[in-house]
């Protein structure tokens, strides 16, 4: 399976990849989404408590 993403494409990186680190990189990315998630929900709450 070719993998193009900031890990695997155009960085002189290989473009096919373990599973394992296809797996390390998945759990990068829900780790991000998370953090972003909660950041999201603090920005919601930070907006409502200023109406």
């Amino acid at each position: 399976m070719y993998e193009c993403n900031t890990h695997a494409c155009g960085e002189g990186i290989r473009n096919f990849l373990t599973k394992e680190e296809k797996i390390e990189i998945l759990k990068e990315y829900k780790d991000n989404l998370e953090k972003e998630a909660k950041g999201v929900g603090e920005r919601i709450k930070d907006l409502e408590k200023n109406n």
